[in-house]
């Protein structure tokens, strides 16, 4: 038996890699059902400053397409940014999210408005070696 039902974790998912799969991997070990927001193309340019290469419907879709999820579906800047939003609208009973968040006073806060649902925060290391960012300069120093 898994330790969660239902997990979530929510990303751009731009430059689909091995870095964006081992993630994926490692949260579906940890519950039966994993539901994946992917952030729309809006939160992508007005929050990161960056311009997605792929749409977000391709990107939804893209997800969708793996065995190891369940369910992926786009998610605005306020659900992203808001994970009690995200709590609401996919009652899930764990949040996957980068070990680079832990102890920061935004997930302080939510850990703690987590737990007044009975959800928790499971933090998991990124891949190391491998990020879009680094991919897009390779390719840019290529051309």
């Amino acid at each position: 038996m898994k330790k969660y039902h239902i997990g979530y974790t929510c990303g751009v998912f731009d430059l689909f890699h091995v870095g964006h799969l081992n993630l994926l991997e490692r949260c579906k070990e940890m519950c039966d059902i994993l539901i994946v927001g992917v952030c729309d193309d809006k939160y992508v340019t007005d929050i990161k400053k960056k311009q997605p290469v792929y749409p977000e419907n391709q990107r939804v879709r893209i997800l969708n397409a793996l065995k190891v999820v369940d369910y992926a579906e786009l998610v605005t800047i306020e659900e992203t940014d808001d994970k009690m939003l995200a709590l609401k609208k996919f009652k899930f009973d764990v949040l996957f999210s980068g070990d680079d968040w832990k102890g920061s006073a935004r997930y302080l806060r939510t850990e703690k408005q987590f737990a007044e649902y009975g959800a928790s925060i499971e933090y998991l290391s990124y891949t190391k070696g491998i990020s879009t960012t680094d991919i897009k300069k390779r390719i840019e120093t290529e051309k």
